[in-house]
């Protein structure tokens, strides 16, 4: 499985970050990518007061869009994250979609961004944000496959539960800042793969000074045995990854961690609803 992280430069315009993604899935396409992912929040600048303003409802234009450009590239689409409208409610959603240009898989981000480092930054996206309350994972010709958005990745028993689902990797659109991008963004792929014996696959938006938020950038692939396979810098480009899941079986098969949990003495499971 190939895939193609686009790490893209975000513009003040949703239309004109469309027409940027578009560009980039054309050449995800023509280097032969089986998935493409965007970053988080890739139509409109990363601040709280934006949200709602460019919310917009599952099924409108920016949602019409992307899943043409799915189809017309003939590839899976994670599809970063966009600001999604529900009935006065504002989420920071995540849809996948399948090469005919169907919704396959839609995330809310569960795990709010609620930050005040000291000497760092202060950022809270409770101010406009309603958190999401469900798992997701997503079925392909490779197997089961999970979505988070960003800070879900921080709390492994959520990331657990999506190997324990049967998730063989994990797609995460992101956007570490300047404060926690440097300290914890490889050190939290690198962790999540190697405690779940999974692919991770984070894709962030390219840095812009000028902007109010300043992304870390660095786009990353790991492996199952915590290794970074490919990690871009902080400028726009596409990062392309591939995904061996017979070396991940053979990993699990030597290492076998997940058959080690002590399930008589603890437990992980998720609340349906």
């Amino acid at each position: 499985m190939k895939v193609a992280l686009i790490q893209m430069q975000v513009a003040s315009s949703p239309a004109e970050n469309l027409q940027t993604a578009r560009t980039h899935l054309k050449d995800a396409a023509a280097g032969g990518a089986d998935i493409a992912v965007l970053p988080e929040m890739f139509c409109c600048p990363y601040e709280t007061p934006n949200f709602p303003r460019f919310a917009q409802k599952e099924g409108d234009e920016i949602w019409q869009a992307l899943s043409e450009m799915a189809k017309e590239n003939s590839l899976y689409l994670v599809a970063g994250s966009v600001p999604e409208d529900d009935d006065g409610k504002t989420y920071n959603t995540s849809y996948v979609f399948d090469p005919e240009g169907k919704c396959i898989a839609k995330h809310r981000k569960v795990h709010l961004f609620d930050i005040d480092v000291k000497g760092g930054q202060r950022f809270m996206e409770s101010e406009t944000l309603t958190a999401g309350d469900s798992l997701t994972t997503f079925d392909t010709p490779w197997g089961k496959m999970g979505l988070c958005i960003c800070y879900d990745i921080r709390f492994p028993e959520w990331m657990r539960l999506m190997a324990l689902e049967g998730a063989k990797a994990v797609f995460i659109p992101a956007a570490f800042n300047m404060t926690t991008g440097p300290a914890h963004w490889e050190l939290s792929f690198r962790a999540r793969a190697l405690d779940n014996q999974i692919y991770l696959f984070g894709c962030a938006p390219a840095r812009d000074m000028d902007a109010s938020y300043h992304s870390w950038g660095h786009s990353i692939a790991t492996n199952p045995w915590g290794e970074v396979m490919a990690q871009l810098d902080e400028t726009e480009g596409i990062l392309f990854a591939h995904a061996d899941f017979q070396r991940e079986d053979a990993i699990r098969d030597q290492l076998p961690l997940l058959r080690h949990r002590r399930v008589d003495l603890y437990e992980l499971r998720e609340i349906k609803k």
